[in-house]
């Protein structure tokens, strides 16, 4: 879950676009391979590695086409990718977070797939994932890396309070309370991240906006009720309060892996960082659920992952070799492989072969992607988050009301999506 864009990146994007542009600035000679670019904004010391390697793999079976890999961080890359799209210098391939997919698709800086052998295992993918990798119709990106949110928990701490994972928010708080009386750890500490509290807006079954009918409802009585359970679980016996500081995601993590608190919300994307700390040595003491319902009894964590995507404006040569890249890192051996090495969830069926489900975080994880939402087809979504990134952590550090901080972020929704009625 990483969803920041650093401004200053447009300056610094100019002279990675010097470097690293597809087309006809790629360095090709005539007689000589089609060299490809990819910007991968995947963990360069942990994830970036089998990428590499699965490169090399795909060079040697397509010796005609190179592939030039750059690692570019993830909190930059949305900008520099913008900006080298804009001057026809962007790299023929992107590991494009799904958010982005949508609103660089809108630019008519992505090539529609629909036809291509980007696609051709179209049916093998997850649909929730292709669907959210589709903008108007025409489908932009295929589903590399996929995530959700879950209620990860300590299955040790669960049974000396014998206590057994919630299935509401309700049996959250009361779980808590008797894992506090009986172990002496919390049972339970949130995040005041807004992509941490999706799932309680789609647990009163609304969202931040109503995009069929082009409305703002993140102040409205569902959404309300939805941020005032997320606030409530910040007090109580065996809840802890909520952390407002800089290194709040870091401070949650590090209690949860070495068992000075039960339960969190969290992603695969930790699955590894799990098995460091001294909670989860046995692999097997990690519990991991559905996250709860709220009270319309709908259960619901947001849908993340990246697509890789082909750059509209590279020549015609690049793009069938980029097709042909994406159909390899996305097929079953890629997926699977990526699996074992990185601990991601593979974003197809038949790349959950007994191996990868033998990581008992990779088979937890696939247990509750059933039940994730898809992102809306709205290319502005992934910012409607920050207004409320900046207000929940106000409101759940007790420096303003729900009802105002909630009306604050609707102003500011209002900017981003002028044509929604409040």
């Amino acid at each position: 879950m990483r969803r920041g864009i650093a401004a200053s990146a447009l300056v610094a994007s100019l002279a990675l676009t010097a470097t690293a542009c597809g087309g006809s600035d790629s360095g090709d000679s005539a007689d000589g391979p089609v060299t490809l670019t990819w910007w991968d904004t995947s963990n360069a010391t942990n994830e970036a590695p089998t990428y590499k390697a699965l490169v090399k793999e795909f060079e040697a079976a397509n010796k005609d086409i190179k592939v030039k890999y750059v690692n570019v961080p993830f909190d930059q890359a949305q900008n520099k990718f913008d900006t080298a799209a804009g001057s026809k210098g962007a790299p023929d391939i992107l590991r494009s977070e799904v958010g982005w997919t949508p609103a660089f698709a809108k630019k008519g800086y992505f090539l529609p797939l629909d036809g291509t052998e980007a696609l051709a295992d179209q049916a093998k993918f997850k649909t929730n994932l292709i669907e959210q990798a589709t903008y108007e119709g025409k489908v932009y990106g295929v589903p590399f890396t996929t995530d959700t949110l879950a209620l990860v928990y300590n299955k040790e701490l669960f049974a000396k309070a014998g206590v057994d994972a919630p299935q509401t928010w309700d049996e959250l708080k009361k779980a808590a309370a008797t894992i506090k009386a009986k172990t002496g750890v919390d049972g339970y500490w949130g995040s005041t991240q807004a992509y941490y509290a999706q799932s309680f807006l789609h647990g009163e079954g609304t969202d931040t906006v109503d995009v069929e009918a082009k409305k703002i409802t993140v102040a409205s009585p569902e959404a309300k009720k939805a941020y005032g359970t997320w606030l409530s679980l910040f007090d109580g016996k065996g809840l802890h309060k909520a952390d407002t500081t800089a290194d709040a995601y870091a401070h949650i993590q590090e209690a949860f892996v070495n068992g000075k608190v039960a339960a969190i919300i969290q992603g695969p994307w930790e699955i590894t960082n799990f098995y460091k700390g001294s909670a989860f040595k046995d692999k097997n003491n990690l519990g991991i659920a559905t996250v709860p319902a709220g009270s319309s009894g709908k259960a619901g964590a947001p849908t993340g992952g990246h697509n890789l995507s082909v750059y509209a404006g590279s020549d015609e040569a690049h793009q069938q070799a980029a097709l042909k890249f994406v159909n390899f890192m996305t097929s079953a051996h890629a997926q699977e492989t990526i699996a074992l090495k990185n601990a991601t969830l593979p974003t197809r069926d038949d790349a959950y072969t007994a191996e990868v489900k033998a990581d008992p975080g990779i088979a937890g994880y696939q247990g509750v992607l059933a039940a994730a939402q898809p992102r809306p087809e709205l290319p502005e979504y992934s910012s409607l988050w920050g207004p409320l990134d900046k207000e929940l952590l106000k409101i759940a550090g007790g420096k303003e009301s729900l009802d105002d901080g909630l009306s604050n972020v609707e102003t500011e929704i209002a900017k981003l999506v002028p044509d929604y009625t409040k």
